[in-house]
């Protein structure tokens, strides 16, 4: 072994531990950075002379270190677990933010919804019927009338408005999922030519990495690591990218409220086959189909609309049934009270088809002018086990409890999600206490090599400059 091989050893280990304090400072740089994940080197012996040269000896040592590469330590497990749990929460949560805006449109209770004015309607009739002498009191019924089919009017437009806007959210939404694929397409091109040359690209790794797991809370979208580095991006088992190609995603369907209560669909199709569906099975793009879906398929918005709509035609049909029977003070027919337009959502056509207080009918043919007795009837229905109060009630509390229970599990998925993500921070994230003990120890090992170089400097000084001046 030549004797300024030591010269190597302790350079190798220098330029080891150099690069191994670098890393330890680029993780403490990076310790408050999103999405980063921690990085070290890899250090390996480097073995001795296997086949000695001329005149050479070995003593069998070795001949230092080398750096083998940087590593990410990250964890593909527990990036799949994250990026499942984030499909999962991506779909309840939106569906669990749909149910709580349309509950709060009801407004019940409160003496401003619906069950409140309905109260208000029949408790006009009761007084209509003990006053049917009084024109005040007719004009408080076709008053309050009219305010009840307003808030029915308001309960289905609010509906139709929140729908229009999920239909937005879900466009920006798959414009959003194109954008985040084009961009892990262009990182997986510029990771591969990076790596191909030598390079590290753990920085862009990161990156591609957090684009990932959000197309996994917009889509449901999973992963795979081909063997040159590249990673092609799966939605429901079809290829979003791969490698540096991109599959587009479209929205198609229904544009319109009107289309969507009539059974026309919203779908997520693939842009260059517009009849195959995307298929979604997760994330928060999914959740908003089933928010805009028709009512047979179980949308929350149109499901809601037919409900307001049953109501309004049963209040219709009740109340026209009896007033219709009825008498004005002037003898003449008390016809239909509520009237819709055929072809249009009830909910949203329902008006009072009187125009003034004189044409409200209150008493039965041939009881006299100021009998009361009919609009006794038309009072009971606000008591009726099948009347338009039972109804609402009934559409309240199922929407409450359709609420609650998407609350409680998009919370329960949410919780899973931030469990996931702390494993994943756990075994990814830079530890400060931690990379401070590493700086040290390698910083006393470079300490260490430039020790042993100085020493070997030294023996060579003195076997070059002090060997053989005896007897000179």
């Amino acid at each position: 072994m030549s004797t300024f091989s030591g010269l190597g050893t302790a350079l190798s280990s220098l330029i080891a531990q150099r690069q191994a304090l670098d890393v330890s400072a680029q993780n403490i740089a990076n310790a408050k950075t999103d999405g980063y994940t921690r990085q070290r080197v890899n250090l390996s012996p480097v073995a001795a002379q296997s086949v000695p040269s001329m005149f050479a000896t070995s003593n069998g040592v070795g001949q230092g270190v080398s750096s083998t590469g940087t590593v990410r330590l990250g964890d593909v497990f527990l990036d799949a677990k994250v990026r499942a749990a984030a499909g999962t929460a991506g779909q309840l949560t939106a569906r669990a933010d749909a149910y709580t805006s349309l509950e709060k449109s009801l407004g019940e209770p409160a003496k401003t919804g619906l069950g409140g004015q309905l109260s208000d309607l029949w408790a006009g009739f009761a007084d209509l019927a003990n006053g049917a002498n009084r024109e005040s009191a007719r004009a408080v019924v076709l008053e309050r009338g009219n305010a009840v089919a307003t808030r029915l009017h308001t309960l289905y437009s609010d509906a139709a408005t929140q729908w229009q806007q999920s239909l937005s959210t879900t466009v920006a939404l798959v414009d959003r999922v194109n954008a985040a694929a084009s961009s892990v397409a262009d990182l997986n091109e510029r990771i591969l030519a990076i790596e191909s040359s030598g390079g590290t690209a753990h920085e862009l790794s990161d990156q591609r990495d957090a684009l990932v797991t959000e197309l996994s809370s917009l889509v449901g979208a999973s992963s795979r690591v081909r063997e040159n580095g590249q990673v092609d991006v799966l939605v429901s088992g079809n290829l979003l990218v791969t490698g540096k190609d991109v599959s587009e995603l479209a929205v198609t369907g229904a544009n319109a409220f009107s289309q969507a209560t009539a059974g026309t669909a919203v779908s997520v199709v693939w842009a260059d086959h517009p009849t195959l569906p995307a298929g979604l099975q997760g994330g928060r793009v999914a959740g908003l189909l089933s928010v805009l879906a028709p009512p047979d398929q179980g949308g929350i918005l149109t499901g809601a609309a037919q409900q307001y709509d049953k109501v309004a035609q049963q209040l219709h049909d009740q109340v026209n049934a009896l007033h219709s029977t009825a008498r004005r003070e002037d003898g003449t027919p008390g016809g239909d009270f509520f009237a819709v337009t055929a072809g249009e959502p009830a909910a949203l056509s329902l008006r009072v088809a009187l125009t003034q207080g004189s044409e409200v009918a209150a008493g039965e043919d041939g009881k006299g002018p100021f009998d009361g007795s009919v609009a006794t009837e038309i009072a009971r229905l606000g008591s009726a086990n099948d009347g338009p109060d039972a109804l609402w009630r009934s559409v309240v509390t199922d929407i409450g409890v359709k609420t609650a229970s998407a609350t409680s599990r998009a919370t329960v998925a949410n919780v899973g999600l931030v469990s996931a993500e702390n494993q994943q921070l756990a075994n990814a994230s830079v530890d400060i206490d931690e990379e401070t003990v590493n700086m040290l120890a390698h910083q006393r090992a470079y300490e260490g090599a430039a020790r042993v170089l100085t020493a070997i400097d030294e023996m060579l000084d003195t076997l070059i400059n002090r060997t053989g001046i005896v007897g000179r």
